[in-house]
């Protein structure tokens, strides 16, 4: 069956050509009974129609078309796209050109929602930063009154006061310093200095730093049996221990009394290691686990304040390991346990 769908406006003027000037010729000869005039009628019908449809079509129809395309790629047209517009773009059929309209319109939407998304997190970051800042300005300020106020007169009291603004200075140039080494990270001043190391040697380093604070929680950490064959990699030796120590205070931080952190190291081809964190600790919703990497992201803002840190860790750990161009995950359920991993490159 002829499909008039898909035609281009020379075959468009074509065929609506052929349908008047047939009829018009067969209505000649059914009144002349004379064939040589309908033929001539035929002929001259068929080339009036023809090309005045087709200068109907790409004066007027095609010209806006132009216009369409000028507006979709939103530049002043250079030489090759004033070829395309001027021998290219009359031979597409209607339909091609509204397909050409759709997919630059869902390109567009999909702009649209980056973009939608970009402020959204915008605005939480900044609420966010704005909260992380605002507690412990309002805390040292608080102390500082309070001293000014006459509590300078026990020394007791304005020993404990100072102990305690001294730790909220301390949160905040935390705070700064991490932003301003995700700030170089994003924007790649942050130079990685690769070079190479055995990973469980790391480990085991980062294990002994962490050691104090896993032992007020009585927290076994060990690598994982199976694991303890040394396995070299090449890659910023400090910036993957900042990752891992990340990695294991936060396993030990939400981990469960009496529980254990565990690493494992894994040859996932010849190429790359996995290595994981893992803990028996509290877990992370479902809903969390997409977002976990984000700036201040906390799944539970009370506890996890409570906890201390910045809200800036896992962000750093996803740029520092995006940096060496790899990949971190994280997989958890609540009250099982959580396992972070990231990949890196061998020897």
């Amino acid at each position: 069956m002829f499909n008039t769908k898909n035609l281009s406006p020379d075959k468009l003027s074509l065929f609506t050509a052929v349908c008047l000037a047939v009829p018009v010729s067969i209505a000649f000869y059914i009144i002349s009974f004379n064939w040589i005039d309908a033929l001539i009628a035929l002929a001259i019908i068929f080339m009036l129609a023809f090309f005045l449809i087709r200068f109907v079509l790409n004066k007027f129809i095609y010209r806006k078309i132009k216009v369409i395309y000028k507006y979709i790629y939103q530049t002043k047209a250079n030489k090759r796209e004033e070829i395309y517009q001027k021998y290219i773009l009359p031979k597409k059929s209607i339909e091609e050109v509204n397909n050409d309209v759709e997919k630059w319109a869902e390109q567009q939407a999909a702009v649209i929602d980056d973009l939608k998304n970009n402020e959204r997190y915008r605005r939480e970051f900044l609420q966010n930063l704005a909260h992380e800042i605002k507690t412990p300005i309002f805390a040292i300020q608080g102390y500082v009154d309070t001293l000014l106020g006459g509590a300078m007169e026990n020394p007791a009291i304005a020993k404990k006061f100072l102990e305690n603004t001294s730790r909220n200075v301390t949160r905040m140039v935390d705070l700064v310093h991490d932003l301003d080494e995700i700030t170089r990270l994003e924007s790649g001043e942050q130079l990685l200095h690769k070079k190479k190391f055995v990973m469980q040697e790391v480990i085991r380093e980062v294990f002994e730093t962490l050691s104090k604070k896993a032992a007020e929680k009585n927290i076994h950490c060990s690598i994982k049996k199976g694991c303890e064959q040394p396995v070299e990699v090449f890659a910023d030796k400090e910036k993957i221990s900042r990752v891992l120590i990340n990695l294991v205070d936060n396993a030990i931080k939400y981990g469960k009394t009496d529980g254990h952190v565990t690493a494992g190291i894994y040859n996932t081809d010849e190429k790359h290691i996995l290595i994981e964190i893992s803990d028996n600790g509290i877990g992370i919703a479902g809903r969390h686990l997409s977002r976990v990497f984000e700036r201040f992201y906390r799944t539970d803002t009370g506890r996890s304040r409570n906890a201390g840190g910045t809200g800036l860790g896992l962000a750093i750990c996803k740029h520092i390991i995006e940096a060496h161009n790899q990949s971190i995950h994280v997989r958890s359920k609540e009250n099982v346990g959580t396992t972070t991993g990231f990949t890196l490159d061998k020897r």
